[in-house]
C-alpha cells in the first residue's frame, strides 16, 4: 500500500501581494477548503449561544418585535407620529426592523467571533475563512428565524403580500453583504483594540435613526437616503416585501455592488494584516 503523499507548505518573507494572482488563488483555495470547518463553528457557536438560555431562540426575534411595539404605541398615542401612506404602520415598523436587525448582526457577528477566536488563531494554522463563513452562517440563521415570524405576523394581519416577495432574498443578501463588509474591514483594528467593537455598537444606534427603519422620507428629503449606504438597501428591500413599487432601484444596485467590492477589499486586508495582527497579540 503506498503511503499518501506529505502536503508541505512553503513559507516566503516576500510580501504577499508581490504575486496577486497566486494570492487570490489561494484565498479561493483556502475558502473552499474552509467549509466543513465552518459549519462545525457554526453548530458549536449556534450551540453555545442558546444551550444556557431559558428562552432559546426567542431571543433572536425579541429585539425586532420589542423596537416594533415601542414605536408602534408611540405613534398610536401620537406621542411621536410618522405618517406612512402606503402600508399600515406595524407593517411598516416591523419589516423594517427585520431588515435592520440582520444588519447589524452582520457588522458585529464577524467582529465578535473573531475576536473570540485570537487563542485558536494564534495555536492552530486553518483556513481562517472558516471565521467569515461561520460569521455568514450564524448571520443567516438569525435573520431565517426572525423572517418566518414577520411572514406569520403578515399572515395574522391579513397583509396582501405583493409578488415581488420573490426578490427579497437579493435585498436581504445586499445588506448582508454590506454588514459584513463593515465587519471584516473594522476586524484588524478590532482585534487590536476592544474599543472599536464598543464604538460600533454605540455608532449602529446612531445609524438606526438616520436610517428609514421607523420613518417614511419625504420625496424633498430623498438625499437623506441616497447618501446613507444602507439607506437604498432597506428600503427597496422592505418595498420587496410589501408594496412592490420601488423608488430608488438605480441607488440599490449600485450600493449591492459597492458592498461586494468592499467586502472583497476586507478580506484581502484581513488575509494580509492576520499574521502581523497574530504576531503583536502574541508578543
Amino acid at each position: 500500500m503506498k503511503n499518501s503523499p506529505i502536503e508541505r507548505k512553503i513559507y516566503s518573507n516576500e510580501p504577499l501581494l508581490k504575486d496577486p494572482k497566486q494570492l487570490f488563488r489561494q484565498m479561493i483555495m483556502d475558502l473552499s477548503n474552509s467549509r466543513e470547518l465552518a459549519w462545525r463553528l457554526l453548530v458549536r457557536n449556534i450551540s453555545a449561544q442558546y444551550r444556557q438560555s431559558l428562552l432559546g431562540y426567542i431571543w433572536a426575534i425579541l429585539p425586532p418585535i420589542f423596537v416594533t411595539a415601542i414605536w408602534v404605541f408611540l405613534n398610536s398615542k401620537k406621542i411621536i407620529q410618522f405618517s406612512v401612506v402606503d402600508i399600515p404602520y406595524p407593517v411598516f415598523v416591523l419589516t423594517g426592523t427585520v431588515v435592520w436587525q440582520s444588519f447589524v448582526d452582520s457588522i458585529l457577528i464577524p467582529l465578535k467571533l473573531i475576536n473570540q477566536s485570537q487563542p485558536m488563531l494564534a495555536k492552530i494554522n486553518f483556513p481562517r475563512e472558516s471565521l467569515i463563513l461561520a460569521s455568514l452562517g450564524e448571520i443567516l440563521f438569525n435573520h431565517l428565524i426572525r423572517l418566518s415570524v414577520l411572514f406569520i405576523f403578515l399572515f395574522f394581519y391579513e397583509f396582501n403580500i405583493p409578488l415581488t416577495t420573490w426578490l427579497a432574498p437579493i435585498g436581504m443578501l445586499s445588506i448582508i453583504i454590506m454588514g459584513m463588509a463593515i465587519g471584516v474591514l473594522l476586524t484588524p483594528l478590532g482585534m487590536l483594540y476592544d474599543d472599536v467593537e464598543r464604538g460600533v455598537q454605540l455608532g449602529v444606534q446612531a445609524w438606526f435613526f438616520l436610517t428609514p427603519v421607523i420613518y417614511s422620507v419625504p420625496d424633498t428629503s430623498s438625499h437623506l437616503v441616497l447618501f446613507n449606504p444602507i439607506g437604498p438597501l432597506l428600503v427597496t428591500t422592505r418595498e420587496f416585501l410589501t408594496t412592490g413599487q420601488f423608488q430608488y432601484m438605480p441607488a440599490f444596485m449600485i450600493y449591492s455592488i459597492l458592498g461586494l467590492i468592499l467586502l472583497f477589499i476586507g478580506w484581502v486586508i484581513f488575509r494580509l494584516s492576520l499574521p502581523h495582527i497574530l504576531s503583536r497579540i502574541s508578543a
